[in-house]
C-alpha cells in the first residue's frame, strides 16, 4: 500500500489517496454502491448511494468515524491497512510549506503546486520554454516580465522566489523522478539578455547529470509528432492513485482523469521518447545551443 510513501504527501493526494483506497477495498470486496449503502443502512447510519458515490469521485469529504464503518463493510480486518486508511482520513487536511507561496502564483496553478510536493515522478514535455523545476532564477524573472508587462516589481519577485521553492523536489532526500522532453526551439528562444540563456542552459546541462533527471531534446527534424498537440505532463503520485495528466494553456490548468485519455497521453509520450535525441546526444545539443549566446 506504500504505507512509507507519505514523506510529502500533501492534503490533495491524500484525499485522492484515501478516495482511491476505499473505492478499492469496495471493489475487492466485489460489492457494488448498492450494496454498501443497503449494509450500512441496516447499521442505522445516514447513507444514500449519492454520497458514497461521491466520497468516491472526491466531491465530498469523509469522517474518519464513516470510514471505519466503511471498513467494517468491507471485511477489512488487517490493522496494518485499516491503521494506514484512518491515518489518512485524520490527516487528509493537513498542509505544508507551499501555502506560503501559493498566494503568488495564478490561481489555476495552487492543485498542482499542492499534488508536485508529494509526486514520485513526472514527464513532462514543453514546447515552448524550460520548465519551471528547471529554471534560473534570472531566466523566470524574463520570462515573467516578459509575459505579464507591467507587473509589479514586488510581485514579480515573490513569483521567482516561488518557482524557486517549488524545485526542491528535485533536491530532497528521496526527490521526483523527472524526466523532461523539451523542443529544440526552447534552445533557441532567447528569454531575457544572453548571459541570461547560458545560465539557463548551463543549468540544464547540470541538471542532464543526475540520477533522477533525464533531458530529451526534440530535433525539429522529427516533423509532426504528437508535440504538435502542445505541451503536456504525466503525473505520478503515490499508490493507489493512478496516473493524472496535466496541461496549462491560455484558458487555464487542465487535470486528466479519465483513464482512456490519461492511456492516450502515456502513449504519445512513448512515442516522443523514441522520436526524441537520445540522452547523450541531448546533453550535446544543450551544450552547442549554450555556445551560440556566448
Amino acid at each position: 500500500m506504500g504505507q512509507d510513501a507519505g514523506v510529502a504527501v500533501t492534503a490533495t493526494v491524500r484525499r485522492w489517496q484515501l478516495t482511491e483506497t476505499l473505492r478499492g477495498l469496495r471493489e475487492q470486496s466485489g460489492m457494488t454502491i448498492d450494496q454498501v449503502v443497503e449494509k450500512l443502512s441496516e447499521q442505522g447510519g445516514k447513507w444514500s448511494r449519492s454520497k458514497l458515490s461521491r466520497i468516491e469521485n472526491r466531491e465530498q469529504g469523509v469522517k474518519s468515524f464513516d470510514v471505519e464503518r466503511l471498513l467494517d463493510a468491507y471485511g477489512v480486518d488487517d490493522d496494518d491497512v485499516r491503521e494506514w486508511v484512518l491515518s489518512l482520513a485524520e490527516r487528509a487536511g493537513e498542509r505544508g510549506y507551499w501555502l506560503a507561496i501559493r498566494k503568488d502564483l495564478p490561481e489555476d496553478f495552487h492543485e498542482l503546486l499542492n499534488v508536485e510536493a508529494a509526486l514520485l515522478a513526472r514527464r513532462q514535455l514543453e514546447t515552448m520554454i524550460v520548465p519551471g523545476l528547471l529554471q534560473t532564477p534570472d531566466y523566470t524573472r524574463a520570462l515573467i516580465n516578459g509575459a505579464n508587462p507591467g507587473m509589479a516589481h514586488e510581485v514579480v519577485e515573490r513569483r521567482v522566489l516561488a518557482r524557486a521553492a517549488r524545485q526542491r523536489v528535485l533536491t530532497r532526500p528521496s526527490p521526483v523522478r523527472y524526466h523532461v522532453i523539451l523542443d529544440e526551439t526552447v534552445l533557441e528562444r532567447p528569454i531575457g539578455t544572453s548571459p541570461t540563456m547560458v545560465g539557463q542552459l548551463s543549468r540544464l546541462t547540470d541538471a542532464a547529470t543526475q540520477e533522477h533527471i533525464t533531458i530529451q531534446v526534440l530535433p525539429k527534424s522529427a516533423g509532426a509528432t504528437p508535440a504538435v498537440n502542445g505541451s503536456f505532463s504525466i503525473l505520478t503520485l503515490p499508490d493507489p492513485i493512478p496516473d493524472v495528466g496535466y496541461a496549462e494553456g491560455p484558458g487555464g490548468a487542465v487535470y486528466i482523469e479519465d483513464r482512456a485519455e490519461v492511456r492516450t497521453c502515456i502513449e504519445r509520450w512513448g512515442i516522443l521518447t523514441e522520436r526524441a535525441l537520445t540522452v547523450a546526444e541531448s546533453l550535446e545539443a544543450i551544450k552547442a545551443a549554450g555556445k551560440t549566446y556566448e
